[in-house]
């Protein structure tokens, strides 16, 4: 047992940084650590003064999924609710990365397998290491894919490639996830975090009020039906009509200078 907490959380101005700690383990999640993941994410839910998000690991990993030996253990003491823990952590925490008022940025410094697949898919862009190693996973231990990453990958790479990431199981690096479309950019891994702290700070300078209206859009139209699409996105722009960042920066158009944008 160690002293320090299960996750981290710092901040680089309006840009927060929330980083899963236990290296050791190479980030695998028992419930200690999405414990502390879920009460983190309800915080940063609730700040008023962050604008973007960096999700990272501690160490060479960022996630590689559910700890399998406390799994183990649920199983033993109650097979019945041994997976309760989908329910109660992982269906929360993607929600929580989606739900959030403002984009997130995965820094995948490492292997990033089954859940932590999926927690990096639930962010809205990623930067990895020249050299991580990527697994959807859960068929070779008997189990379908949770953590929403069904939907994540097949929005993400199409479903024919979903299908044959999740059957098959096999590893792939993170030049094959960039050439996919996966993540944004491979860089070395001693870039990792910088590169996506740079990118966060960009959008942290950004018009915040959109971007969060942008990632529901997304997500909703990747699902729903064009007409609902086409009304939902009209009640989105009417809600950022009277925004002021949305008014002084047609004013900057006008005037030909940059516009300044505060998040409101």
């Amino acid at each position: 047992m160690t002293d320090d907490p299960a996750v981290g959380l710092s901040r680089d101005g309006a840009v927060a940084v929330l980083t899963l700690q236990r290296p050791a383990r190479y980030n695998a999640l028992t419930r200690e650590l999405k414990d502390a993941l879920l009460a983190a994410l309800a915080d940063l839910a609730a700040a008023d003064d962050v604008r973007a998000l960096v999700l990272t690991g501690a160490g060479k990993a960022f996630c590689v999924g559910q700890d399998l030996g406390e799994h183990a253990e649920a199983l033993r003491r109650d097979p019945a609710t041994a997976f309760d823990t989908v329910a109660e952590h992982y269906n929360p925490i993607v929600r929580g990365l989606t739900e959030l008022p403002f984009p997130v940025v995965a820094a995948i410094n490492g292997p990033c397998v089954g859940a932590g697949l999926g927690f990096a898919l639930a962010c809205d862009l990623r930067i990895a290491a020249a050299g991580a190693s990527f697994s959807t996973a859960f068929t070779g231990i008997g189990l379908t894919a949770d953590s929403g990453l069904s939907a994540g990958l097949a929005h993400a790479v199409g479903v024919s490639r979903a299908l044959e990431l999740l059957l098959l199981g096999e590893s792939f690096t993170a030049e094959d996830a960039q050439a996919w479309g996966l993540v944004r950019t491979v860089v070395p891994a001693d870039e990792v975090l910088g590169t996506a702290l740079e990118l966060a700070g960009r959008l942290a300078a950004g018009p915040t009020r959109a971007y969060a209206e942008v990632r529901k859009a997304v997500r909703y139209g990747a699902t729903a039906h064009l007409d609902d699409v086409l009304a939902a996105e009209a009640r989105a722009q009417a809600r950022l009509a009277a925004t002021s960042d949305h008014v002084n920066a047609v004013a900057a158009f006008l005037e030909k200078r940059r516009p300044t944008f505060e998040g409101r």
